[in-house]
């Protein structure tokens, strides 16, 4: 009997472990650019919180003016003991109405398979003619909308499963 090579395995019960090492992506980025905040929780089908998910976020629109960090345009985050995240924004003058803020990418126990999303703003006037956006069904599409609080941050929750369930992206 032959075994065949998977392309992925689950991230395993011991990711904030396995992963100290890695380079400290949650920092303060140096720009004089302004920054947002955007922050939630992530929960499983059941509703309770992933406490062990780690959140990657691509910004190319803020690469530009991250030349100081380490990985521009880039972050690395988990959840916390409530599956609670933050992610820090830098918003450049030439940001694409319409485009995500961020590309995501969550990794979580139980996954074989990363999953890929994408958050916007929901003040972004160009939510309209989002070329992403407009692909996503309807109903679907405010999963995928930060939604502005009081204080100036963005509130978006991530869920994986279930009636309020997060739109995944699948890149071919």
């Amino acid at each position: 009997m032959t075994s065949k090579i998977t392309t992925s395995q689950t991230i395993g019960p011991f990711p904030h472990e396995a992963w100290r090492w890695a380079v400290d992506m949650t920092a303060n980025v140096e720009s004089s650019a302004p920054k947002i905040v955007v922050k939630g929780a992530i929960f499983d089908g059941d509703g309770v919180a992933i406490n062990d998910a780690w959140i990657e976020t691509w910004m190319p629109d803020s690469a530009p003016v991250e030349t100081a960090h380490a990985i521009p345009g880039y972050r690395r985050v988990p959840s916390n003991d409530e599956g609670g995240f933050s992610l820090q924004i830098t918003l450049p003058q030439a940001a694409t109405a319409g485009k995500p803020v961020a590309y995501v990418t969550v990794f979580a126990r139980g996954l074989t398979k990363h999953q890929f999303t994408a958050v916007f703003l929901e003040d972004d006037a160009g939510l309209a003619q989002s070329d992403i956006l407009n692909q996503v069904p309807q109903q679907r599409r405010t999963t995928l909308i930060a939604k502005k609080q009081a204080d100036g941050s963005y509130l978006w929750n991530i869920n994986m499963q279930g009636a309020q369930e997060t739109a995944f992206f699948d890149y071919v």
